[in-house]
């Protein structure tokens, strides 16, 4: 536990990428084989279940040191991290010899327990506590409530891990993604081509494109003639894989979710074996794209309604293809992979598997025209790719481009306030903005990113300093502060009182020249909805 402490510790204070692959590279080079294979598994995102739930956890340590909870719970509010909070207040532990348990101890420990009376869980993390020093108390609070947030991506991780057992890093995240248990396989086994062979689900990274501006199109691309346009769907991103007569859809996230979409579940018969296809999972009628609001209905359900079904009918729209033939073809040109994905499609020629369409242009100016029309083809904007370009692994700029559309604005004013975590546990940078309905305020979404840091700090003055009244940790404030709101998409819902919830909110800017009687409607919000409605 002491080396992956201080590697945490190294990786959250670094702010250089060399110093933190530096660290990955020392770390993967000496620690314990099993150790690895649950770093490898908590920097992807597959960490253990929690044991117990955050309010146990605070209850354990308020009991422990005899503190009011009351003034637990205003410690937290001002550091911002539960975790933190707990290790921060601890009594010394009570050994003075140095913690010799592994990583793996404790993890596995804490899997034992998971099922176990209240009184063991609570014995075992008490008894972990006081043997640890401040950073493995750190660490092992973390691991209990999932909120590792140290800067490492996974293609950081991956070069680190190349560079210890020399293999290349797109073959390392080939190795590493998929559906495995890092507490039964071994690290060897884990970066094996044996156990790539024999998974037949394993899905391979996904190629990420850079954001361009339309200013940049010209200079960064050059000739449009080298270059493929194509819809940005917006939906999940996944692959449909097809090996030895069983079919597995993955995620972005890596998450298989075969049996969340069974309208993919005759591809299984009319694929060809050793396939594997990137795409986008959409809802879709007759080819046409459906909100992505529908999708939400279907995403987190273990089963499927036929009502569901109905009205949110799943397509997968084909992009790249990366295997053919039980063979890696992400070394070929796209142009390659094209056709033969194109010649895929046609052949199984069913409307659950549709290829996703090439918008012809000659000139940047004629891409330019047709992406004002990104909305009414439900996309998001464009695609760029270049025909020459190979698949790679995560987000690599040069090749592939999203060219979006400028997002949705709306004038608001700020009704409520919240404190913020981490570094910003100290200011209130979490704000629900309102529209007007008539003399009424109405609630519609919520926000905290978009401000500089100088102007956190004033709207965090003005908070303290016109605050109406106070719910827990959230603050009613005058309503005198006028933002623009910018959003991807907005949809209707039954669960926000202004009966709208927009998709990625965000603030564009403070409208200092505007004052709060200027700020638009609610009226306003639902025509936008009626237009642009997802």
């Amino acid at each position: 536990m002491r080396q992956f402490a201080e590697l945490v510790m190294q990786l959250g204070t670094s702010t250089k990428t060399n110093d933190k692959l530096d660290a990955l590279v020392n770390y993967f080079s000496v620690a314990d084989g099993k150790d690895k294979v649950w770093v490898i598994a908590i920097f992807s995102g597959r960490r253990p279940k929690r044991a117990v739930n955050t309010t146990q956890l605070a209850t354990y340590a308020v009991e422990l040191i005899g503190l009011p909870f009351w003034l637990f719970e205003e410690s937290y509010h001002v550091v911002g991290d539960l975790a933190e909070t707990i290790t921060l207040l601890l009594p010394q532990k009570t050994s003075s010899e140095e913690n010799t348990k592994p990583l793996h101890y404790y993890i596995e420990q804490l899997k034992i327990i998971e099922k176990a009376d209240e009184q063991i869980r609570k014995q075992f993390i008490i008894d972990s506590w006081m043997e640890m020093d401040y950073a493995e108390r750190f660490v092992f609070n973390k691991l209990i409530t999932g909120g590792f947030r140290i800067g490492v991506s996974q293609k950081l991780m991956v070069n680190a891990l190349a560079k210890t057992v020399k293999l290349e890093p797109s073959v390392i995240a080939h190795r590493i993604s998929g559906n495995w248990d890092p507490s039964s396989i071994s690290f060897e086994d884990l970066l094996s081509e044996q156990a790539t062979a024999t998974d037949w689900s394993k899905p391979y990274p996904f190629y990420l494109a850079y954001a361009i501006e339309s200013d940049e199109i010209e200079k960064t691309l050059g000739d449009p003639n080298d270059w493929q346009a194509e819809w940005k769907w917006d939906g999940i991103r996944g692959q449909i894989i097809k090996r030895n007569n069983e079919l597995f859809v993955w995620s972005r996230g890596e998450e298989l979710m075969t049996e969340k979409f069974p309208e993919y579940h005759l591809l299984q018969s009319m694929l060809p074996d050793g396939v594997a296809i990137d795409g986008e999972i959409i809802p879709c009628i007759d080819q046409k794209p459906l909100p992505f609001a529908l999708l939400q209905t279907r995403i987190g359900r273990k089963n499927v309604t036929k009502k569901q079904l109905q009205e949110a009918p799943i397509a997968f729209f084909s992009y790249d293809l990366l295997e053919y033939n039980g063979e890696d073809w992400r070394n070929k040109t796209l142009d390659e992979r094209r056709g033969k994905l194109e010649g895929i499609v046609s052949a199984v020629n069913h409307p659950t598997l549709i290829i996703s369409p090439i918008v012809p242009f000659q000139t940047w100016e004629q891409l330019a025209e047709l992406r004002k029309s990104s909305r009414e083809m439900g996309a998001e904007g464009f695609m760029l790719k270049k025909k020459s370009s190979v698949y790679q692994v995560g987000r690599k700029p040069g090749d592939w481009w999203k060219w979006k559309i400028d997002p949705l604005t709306i004038d608001c004013v700020m009704m409520y306030a919240q404190k913020g975590a981490g570094r910003r546990s100290g200011l209130y940078t979490d704000y629900t903005f309102a529209v007007k309905d008539g003399d009424k305020l109405i609630p519609f979404t919520k926000a905290y990113s978009g401000l500089t840091d100088k102007e956190f700090a004033q709207v965090d003055n003005f908070v303290k300093r016109n605050s109406l009244e106070k719910f827990g940790p959230v603050r009613t404030v005058k309503p005198e502060l006028v933002f623009e709101i910018a959003f991807e998409g907005i949809a209707a819902s039954n669960r926000h009182k202004s009966g709208v919830a927009l998709r990625f909110p965000r603030i564009s800017r403070w409208r200092k020249d505007k004052n709060p009687d200027e700020i638009n409607t609610l009226d306003e919000l639902k025509k936008m909805l009626e237009l642009y409605g997802k």
